[in-house]
């Protein structure tokens, strides 16, 4: 039989066959194999194509051949990713707002790729990305790379910082003025991606939304405030555990008097390691150390008569005060 002209890339155009064509639901035979090599400009025999998938599974593809009747029926069984990871990564793309629309379509269609081709009509069908909340901050993607950068540098970075205003526009923060923080962590929060870094210029904790950054520069400056997140030592995913929505504030421990029902709802948020004391048979207290915020605050009134902050004092009377607020800006 005459050689093909991409002959070298038999093995390779085979993968790709046999990754694309099938999957768990969907075989192929010999004879439509010769035929889809073909097509990629490769002539095969099947002793040889034998070989090559006895050789294919060896490496470690799970390549399986069923006979029905007279006719063996090749597929590939198990990937890199399942269906229902892919299903989640999909997921996770279009949730998040980070990521314009443009990345988005281009990331689902290399998630897509991971999959058989049946695999992939069906992830299309939970693909609902026109209409959504998204970025038009195009450059977030080198943002994240140059913070990586940075931490893995143990550097410092300066960068600009804008907000938008009535008329739709960025205005820079500061005038302008470039920010030089110490960056420690990237954070995913409400669906959006937050850098946590250390400010210099009064060494607290502050987060800034990674989309609205701009003209990120790693300057040739340690990074500084290692000492701010305490005896966690860095450990940002500790940290990230007593936030509220990003909102940065005083580090409190405060006394929650919950009802028994919403012992679900602080373990979600707090943890299995939460402890839990004893009131009556219907209530349960907890202390739990977080950021001290409106945010905080806005969430246990969230919880109904399910969860009461009852100390310390001073917090409690920050929740009074809020609660004062709230019915002075509500009131006719």
């Amino acid at each position: 039989m005459a050689k093909g002209s991409n002959q070298k890339l038999k093995i390779v155009y085979l993968i790709k066959i046999l990754t694309e064509k099938t999957d768990e639901q969907h075989s192929i035979t010999m004879n439509e194999i010769i035929s889809e090599l073909k097509a990629y400009g490769v002539n095969a025999e099947r002793k040889s194509l034998y070989n090559d998938i006895e050789n294919l599974r060896q490496y470690g593809l799970d390549i399986v051949g069923e006979q029905h009747d007279r006719t063996y029926y090749y597929y590939l069984v198990s990937r890199q990713f399942e269906l229902a990871e892919l299903k989640l990564l999909v997921d996770s793309v279009q949730s998040a707002k980070f990521i314009t629309e443009r990345k988005t379509n281009q990331l689902i269609k290399k998630i897509e790729g991971l999959a058989s081709k049946y695999q992939a009509s069906q992830l299309q069908h939970q693909v609902y990305v026109s209409g959504r909340v998204k970025t038009n901050n195009e450059k977030i993607y080198y943002n994240v790379d140059y913070i990586h950068t940075a931490i893995d540098r143990n550097s410092m970075i300066s960068f600009q910082y804008f907000q938008w205003n009535v008329k739709k526009e960025k205005v820079l923060k500061k005038d302008g003025k470039p920010y030089e923080v110490s960056p420690w962590a990237l954070s995913w929060d409400d669906e959006n991606y937050y850098m946590v870094a250390v400010d210099s210029s009064d060494n607290k904790i502050k987060h800034f939304r990674v989309d609205k950054m701009l003209n990120i520069n790693i300057l040739d400056k340690p990074r500084q405030g290692e000492e701010c997140f305490g005896e966690q030592n860095t450990d940002v995913a500790h940290y990230a555990k007593k936030l509220f929505g990003m909102y940065s504030g005083k580090e409190e421990i405060v006394k929650l008097e919950c009802e028994n029902k919403m012992a679900g709802v602080i373990i979600d948020r707090f943890g299995k390691d939460t402890m839990f004391i004893k009131k009556d048979e219907d209530h349960f207290t907890t202390n739990v150390k977080v950021i001290l915020s409106n945010q905080f605050i806005s969430w246990v009134f969230s919880l109904g008569n399910g969860v009461k902050i009852v100390g310390p004092d001073d917090v409690v009377e920050k929740v009074k005060s809020e609660v004062e607020r709230l019915g002075k800006q509500y009131s006719d």
